[in-house]
């Protein structure tokens, strides 16, 4: 097994269920212009920034809109959806509790923006249980490119081969495997469908005994913190 000595999560559809909220976020914002939010355009904008995402959304359907104006909607309807229906992901807590009973470094490398992604660990308690956050708006490439994950391993003072990433998604996994990271792809809901091909294991939730074997880290009788 490779020298594994911390942990990178994706956020979004991966510690929580916000992709299956973005979904609905999505599929509002086309009704209201009578369109349908479908399979094929909800594949290329997952794992993505958020501007880059709602881009293609515009650009999918011709809608007369602005990527400002989705997003400002977006909040609105996401914000209401957070506060009855966030939730963490299976096993998300007991992973947490044990890399922290194993003492080994964890962060955050995700697509959304600082102010989301801290505001989305803070409703659940989880922000300081993390040695950092990367977010889409602090590098120049957002995922599939490779910059989020090499400036994850920077931080950690680490090989990215050192680094073991967890993604939900095709886009997210292709960054992770371009950095040169162990990555493991969870699929999770419309995900399941995605190419993980490339990918160092493909788990079947964040309870999977194999996420714990490659860490060298005991599955048994862990108590979510």
């Amino acid at each position: 097994m490779p020298d594994l000595r911390a942990v990178v999560f994706d956020l979004d559809g991966l510690l929580v269920n916000t992709e299956e909220l973005y979904h609905q976020v999505g599929s509002e914002l086309l009704r209201r212009r009578g369109h349908e939010f479908l399979p094929d355009l909800l594949d290329k904008m997952m794992g993505r920034p958020q501007s880059v995402a709602l881009r293609m959304m515009i650009e999918h359907h011709a809608l007369d809109a602005t990527v400002e104006q989705l997003a400002q909607e977006t909040e609105e309807i996401f914000r209401a959806l957070l506060d009855a229906r966030l939730r963490p992901m299976p096993g998300a807590a007991e992973l947490l509790a044990a890399l922290e009973g194993a003492s080994i470094p964890k962060a955050i490398a995700t697509s959304s923006s600082r102010r989301f992604a801290s505001d989305i660990l803070n409703r659940l308690g989880w922000l300081a249980r993390f040695q950092f956050l990367v977010c889409g708006d602090e590098v120049e490439h957002g995922k599939p490119q490779p910059d989020i994950y090499l400036a994850a391993a920077r931080q950690l003072n680490l090989q990215p081969a050192q680094v073991l990433v967890l993604e939900d998604s095709q886009t997210g996994c292709r960054a992770a495997i371009a950095a040169g990271a162990f990555a493991v792809g969870v699929p999770a809901g419309h995900s399941r469908t995605h190419d993980f091909s490339g990918a160092s294991l493909i788990a079947d939730t964040l309870a999977d005994a194999r996420i714990y074997s490659a860490l060298g880290i005991c599955a048994t009788a862990v108590r979510p913190a």
